[in-house]
C-alpha cells in the first residue's frame, strides 16, 4: 500500500510539473493586422505595407509571406537608399512591425497578374510563433500613402 501512495504521489508531483510548464509566458504571440495596402503596380513588381501589432508579452518574427498574386514573395528592407532582402523582422511584444514606404515591405516579383486600384491581393504572413494570418491587401493609387490622408 505505501507504495502504491508513493507512486501516486509521484506522477501527480510530475504532472502538477508539466502543467506549471505550461504558463502564459509560454503561449502563442497575439499578432492583429492593420492597415493594409498596396499601391497599383506599374510593371511587374509590387509592394505590400500594413503594420503587424503584438498586444501579448511575447515577441515574435515574420519570417515569410505567401500570395497567389507571385510565386516569389519576399521581405525587404531599405536602409541608406538601398533596399535588400531580409530573412525576417522582429514583432515585439506589446509592440508592433511598420511596414511601410521608405522603409521594411513585401516585395512581389514576377506578379502573375496586374492588380487594379479597388481590388484586392490576398496575403498568407507566416510568422515563428504565431499561427499565420490571412490579409487582402486593398489596392490603391500608384502615389497612395497613409501618412497624408
Amino acid at each position: 500500500m505505501n507504495r502504491r501512495t508513493t507512486l501516486v504521489g509521484v506522477v501527480a508531483l510530475a504532472t502538477g510539473l508539466t502543467l506549471a510548464g505550461c504558463s502564459s509566458s509560454d503561449s502563442k504571440p497575439e499578432l492583429k493586422v492593420t492597415g493594409a495596402f498596396m499601391p497599383q503596380p506599374v510593371s511587374d513588381m509590387a509592394a505590400g505595407f500594413l503594420v503587424v501589432k503584438n498586444s501579448s508579452d511575447t515577441s515574435d518574427r515574420l519570417i515569410s509571406v505567401t500570395s497567389p498574386l507571385s510565386d516569389d514573395v519576399t521581405i525587404h528592407e531599405t536602409k541608406n537608399q538601398t533596399m535588400r532582402m531580409v530573412t525576417s523582422f522582429d514583432v515585439p511584444a506589446g509592440g508592433k512591425l511598420d511596414l511601410e514606404r521608405g522603409g521594411r515591405h513585401i516585395m512581389f516579383m514576377k506578379l502573375k497578374q496586374q492588380p487594379k486600384r479597388g481590388e484586392s491581393v490576398p496575403v498568407e504572413l507566416h510568422f515563428e510563433k504565431a499561427d499565420p494570418i490571412k490579409v487582402d491587401l486593398p489596392v490603391k493609387e500608384t502615389t497612395y500613402n497613409p501618412k497624408k490622408q
